[in-house]
């Protein structure tokens, strides 16, 4: 019984690190020093259906709808609705821009989370659920291919509510921080509202 004891409990650890080594590789994977560009399609009980894409720098990225454009510099965020040409300036919780990103995952996963990790011939399913129920996502999912390691998929539960985000055409990009911050000058009729 104690053999059979250790042994599951190494084979678990084993499990674990290699859910970790494939986060790890993922993370490195849209880490790029100069950015990265994507398409996606968000799926969402809380927020509403929609596609478009994004690029993402850092803790900085943009991401466009046809119903809005949002801008965030690693502290503000300006999202600009298409239908009234209104911009909002707010300073969002990590809670909202978790919700809003689909790749806060990257740094999210190293504290809080337990993970465990299926597989298929094409695919990593990395499945985290949250330490604390006070954390603002207690379960995440995310399919990570096997040959280049970047996301496919991330469905992450919040309030009682499954988003999920299917990402294609994922590249390296050479990106100025200008990218990440609401230009007026490309605006003129926008009304900005400072919410902060």
């Amino acid at each position: 019984m104690i053999t059979l004891a250790f042994i599951a409990g190494c084979t678990l650890s084993v499990f674990a690190q290699d859910a970790k080594t494939v986060l790890d590789k993922c993370a490195a994977a849209v880490s790029a020093k100069d950015g990265i560009t994507a398409s996606f399609s968000m799926e969402s009980a809380q927020y509403g259906n929609a596609s478009g894409t994004i690029a993402v720098k850092g803790k900085m990225f943009h991401a466009s709808t046809a119903m809005a454009t949002m801008w965030f510099d690693g502290t503000t965020q300006w999202t600009y609705l298409t239908n009234n040409e209104e911009v909002s300036v707010t300073t969002p919780t990590e809670a909202q821009q978790q919700a809003l990103n689909p790749y806060t995952f990257i740094n999210m996963y190293k504290k809080g989370y337990n993970w465990t990790m299926t597989s298929d011939n094409h695919a990593y399913q990395v499945h985290l659920t949250a330490k604390d129920a006070g954390l603002k996502i207690q379960e995440m999912f995310i399919t990570i291919d096997k040959k280049d390691y970047t996301p496919s998929v991330v469905k992450l539960l919040q309030k009682q509510r499954w988003t999920t985000f299917t990402i294609s055409n994922l590249k390296q990009a050479k990106l100025s921080d200008s990218e990440f911050r609401f230009n007026s000058k490309d605006f003129p009729k926008a009304e900005v509202i400072d919410l902060r």
